[in-house]
């Protein structure tokens, strides 16, 4: 497979997130759905509006979130409206919560645990997708960026438990963390592939590599950032920019480094990597092209 693109600069401002997303050569046509991380009430960590605002209003977006599948602040729509609105979201933005009225299902044939997904019907409302992630650690996944923004983040509350259940009807919360890892993460692959394929193309990734914490924005109690930050990626390709942000912790000279590697590590964060891969999600061989 060739080569995929990946654009990298080591600026993190909003201008320079419209930079990257220009040099990709890539317009988003129609509607277009930017799937973010709301934060967990708590987290200091997340990705502020403001910093994410040109390229907003550059693509003519709307700002999408699901639910999620644990309690919290964001586990039911009329919560997790109320905290976008603290957050800042609703200020600048307009905002949708995919999942707020019902579900439908993306089939996964050729899925290596899971054949199907559950996501929010609204995402029939959009074209194409642009899929902005806070690139850090977490404590199921390993890591959090594009590939769990597009499995994990597009599916549904009851999609995310699903997922987590490794495919389980009905699962329950606890079962949710008592699964085979290995498959987990393959899930979490499976389910991507059927959000990329949705969008045939019509999809650009975007990984921000700031206030890297080995705990999630879904993290109400989030350890402080372990590493400095490295800067933003763009690509069409969700493999190749998750393998270059890896590939830029591990060569960084930021002792902090460890830290978050041995999150990664520990719970095999990168096999979700090598699922999609094996999926034709796209390519581990990439091109990192510095603008």
């Amino acid at each position: 497979m060739e080569k995929a693109k990946v654009y990298f600069t080591s600026k993190i401002t909003p201008e320079s997130i419209v930079e990257i997303y220009e040099a990709l050569g890539k317009k988003l046509e129609g509607k277009v759905a930017v799937k973010l991380h709301s934060g967990e009430r708590g987290n200091q960590n997340y990705i502020k509006p403001e910093m994410v605002k040109n390229i907003v209003e550059h693509v003519g977006g709307t700002v999408v979130e699901c639910n999620t599948a644990y309690d919290g602040a964001r586990d039911t729509t009329e919560k997790h409206q109320e905290l976008m609105k603290e957050h800042g979201w609703t200020k600048y933005f307009a905002i949708d919560i995919m999942d707020e009225k019902e579900d439908i299902t993306l089939e996964i044939p050729n899925g290596k645990v899971i054949q199907k997904n559950y996501v929010g019907k609204n995402i029939n409302n959009y074209d194409s997708m642009l899929v902005l992630s806070h690139f850090k650690g977490h404590p199921m996944g390993g890591y959090g960026g594009a590939l769990k923004q597009l499995s994990i983040g597009v599916a549904s509350s009851k999609g995310k438990r699903y997922i987590h259940c490794v495919g389980k009807e009905n699962g329950s919360y606890e079962d949710m963390f008592q699964v085979d890892q290995l498959k987990f993460l393959e899930a979490m692959a499976d389910s991507a592939s059927s959000v990329a394929k949705k969008f045939q193309g019509n999809i650009v990734y975007i990984n921000v590599m700031c206030n890297m914490s080995v705990d999630c924005d879904c993290c109400s109690v989030a350890e402080d950032p372990c590493i400095k930050d490295i800067g933003v990626l763009a690509s069409l390709d969700p493999v190749a920019i998750d393998r270059a942000c890896i590939d830029l912790v591990q060569n960084s000279n930021d002792a902090g480094k460890d830290h978050l590697l041995e999150r990664i590590n520990s719970r095999q964060g990168t096999h979700t990597i090598d699922a999609a891969a094996d999926l034709g999600m796209g390519s581990k061989e990439y091109e990192l092209i510095e603008i």
